[in-house]
């Protein structure tokens, strides 16, 4: 009998991890569930999506490795990823170039077979994480910029663009058909949207600068959408009934709140995720260091991050779960982490633990160091170890503890961190130039919402009160700030907040723009409109309006709306190249 017992065991012993530990239980019959379950996650960030498109059209390589460290990130072994689930993750999203590693898509032929070698090695990595346990996304990322193809101006090219994604979702369903509903499919990063647009000279040399508008952009965002559920689903296999994560618009949350953004059909049952992306507020997530990055963890800012999120409990109401594919105050270039940053991922912890949201922190080693195999902060370390699945209980004690520590941390906030800012009421207008830098270290108050408290460290602003009719000067002074000058120009506009609501129909017209000190001459005619029908602004530089004579509520103080301009500063200009002030004096008041 002991003999027996030994033999079992041994033979036992031999038979490989293929599954994951709880890969004998059933999936959850919603994607809600889902989204529950899958805890927390962390993207292999910047390493099998590394692109290296000077290989195409020459020495071409598809070298497996060549593309993983490229980025700089090291080789990935299962130690990190055994190391990543022992710090509290519990689903890896996977982010992969498979284009760039096609065989002459980039050549305008319709040859889009994926490199054996490459898929041999993602799917080694794959298998890692769902044998210790973890759930695993696999995208196709920005890959290069080939979606660029779906809005080229040839028809041709755009047929070859939808023949290609259909292939190439062909080829990972049946390479992958085996592993099961742990493994989780997601048709895109942030490309559907205005990403098609990307007149990408590798993969649309038959292209011109035609633009979709954005009724087109959710139109085809939808199709690829559809046509990603409907290749899964004809491949076979565990495929039949996979979960498929579904990008929204861009990834972005309001534009995937919009109405036009609809979910695929998809013949088996709740089996589709939604993701979408969260960086609120870019100028502090985002920001290249710590020392430019806007101050973070007021009242409002607690409250922006909330509502925002809020908007995709629509989608969670309809028992479809959603992922935040991404998120994070990110490290700087420098490794420091930003002021509250703990406080800011706890936060945003707990509200997703509130609204039923998997949240997936992204990373490329900055949060998580893989050659270290240990978070950077140990503070850091030990929120997600406590944020763990395993060390949650039940959903109602979950989500009753996240609402409990969101509101304390909302009631502890501070209304501002300025003592001398201006203050907005519902019957006060306020004037600002919104701004962030080309390389998007400096940054203020960006948005409709007149955020003062959202600013670079050392940045000087001149804001001003609007007491009706008459002419008022707004500025910024950079050369406080870490660099002493904000290199060239990223977005901005004017802004005055409640224009529409308490003066409808007055436009802005500009009498003097001063940069360094000098006049500027405007490359363009300023036109005043509003986004969202209580603030009113005049862009300066916003490239993704490209076509202001569509723009329903353009106006002008004189004249008709006669070639109008939404990027009046040419950012080709030397002196943009290096500002340290800027100063617009204008005139405010009803259409003349």
């Amino acid at each position: 009998m002991i003999r027996t017992i030994l033999a079992l065991l041994c033979a036992l012993a031999l038979l490989p991890a293929a599954l994951p530990a709880a890969a004998e239980d059933a999936p959850p019959a919603t994607s809600l569930e889902m989204a529950r379950l899958m805890g927390n996650g962390i993207n292999l960030g910047n390493t099998f999506e590394a692109c290296d498109n000077g290989m195409h059209g020459g020495n071409i390589t598809y070298d497996p490795a060549h593309y993983e460290t490229l980025w700089g990130q090291p080789v990935t072994t299962r130690k990190m990823i055994r190391g990543m689930k022992e710090a509290g993750f519990d689903t890896l999203r996977i982010p992969v170039a498979w284009m760039t590693n096609a065989t002459h898509l980039a050549r305008g032929e319709n040859d889009y077979t994926v490199s054996p070698a490459y898929l041999d090695r993602v799917e080694e990595v794959v298998s890692w994480a769902l044998e210790e346990g973890m759930f695993v996304i696999l995208n196709d990322h920005w890959d290069g910029g080939w979606w660029g193809m779906f809005g080229s101006a040839s028809a041709d090219t755009r047929a070859l663009a939808m023949e290609a994604y259909k292939g190439l979702w062909s080829q990972l369903a049946e390479r992958f058909a085996k592993y099961d509903w742990h493994l989780i499919f997601e048709g895109a990063n942030e490309e559907l949207g205005a990403r098609f647009d990307e007149n990408s000279p590798l993969y649309c040399q038959d292209s011109t600068d035609t633009y979709l508008t954005d009724g087109e952009r959710y139109t085809l965002t939808n199709q690829v959408n559809q046509a990603f559920t409907d290749t899964v689903r004809a491949a076979g296999g565990n495929n039949a009934d996979r979960f498929l994560l579904i990008p929204g618009f861009g990834t972005n949350i309001a534009q995937t709140f919009d109405s036009r953004f609809k979910m695929p059909s998809d013949s088996a049952q709740g089996r589709l995720l939604l993701s979408v992306h969260c960086y609120t507020p870019w100028s502090y997530c985002g920001a290249s260091s710590a020392a430019s990055a806007t101050k973070w963890g007021t009242k409002k800012d607690f409250q922006t991050l909330e509502s925002e999120l809020k908007m995709m409990g629509r989608y969670a109401a309809q028992g479809i779960g959603v992922v935040i594919g991404e998120y994070g105050a990110l490290p700087g270039s420098d490794g420091i982490m930003k002021d509250n940053a703990v406080t800011y991922h706890r936060y945003m912890l707990d509200l997703c633990d509130y609204y039923d949201y998997c949240p997936v922190l992204w990373d490329c080693s900055g949060f998580y160091v893989r050659r270290q195999l240990a978070f950077s902060d140990p503070d850091m370390a030990a929120l997600y170890l406590e944020k763990r699945r395993d060390a949650e209980g039940s959903a109602e004690e979950v989500k009753a503890a996240a609402r409990a520590a969101a509101d304390a941390a909302l009631e502890a906030a501070p209304e501002t961190f300025l003592t001398d800012a201006v203050t907005l009421t519902d019957d006060t207008c306020v004037a600002w130039i919104m701004w962030n830098s080309g390389d998007w270290a400096q940054s203020y108050s960006v948005g409709d919402t007149y955020s003062p408290d959202t600013v670079s460290a050392g940045l000087k602003t001149t804001d001003a009160v609007i007491d009706g009719e008459g002419t008022y000067t707004v500025a910024l002074d950079f050369t406080d700030t870490e660099g002493g000058a904000s290199k060239s120009v990223a977005f901005s506009a004017l802004g005055i907040a409640n224009g529409e609501i308490l003066h409808p129909g007055w436009a802005v017209h500009f009498q003097s723009v001063k940069i360094n000190g000098e006049e500027y001459k405007l490359s363009g005619r300023p036109y005043t409109c509003s986004d969202d029908g209580k603030c009113t602004r005049v862009n300066l530089f916003n490239e993704w309006v490209t076509n202001p004579m569509g723009v329903p509520n353009a106006r002008v103080m004189y004249g008709p709306n006669i070639g109008l301009s939404a990027t009046v500063i040419n950012r080709n200009d030397a002196v943009i190249q290096s500002i340290k002030t800027i100063e617009i004096t204008f005139l405010y008041g009803p259409k003349k």
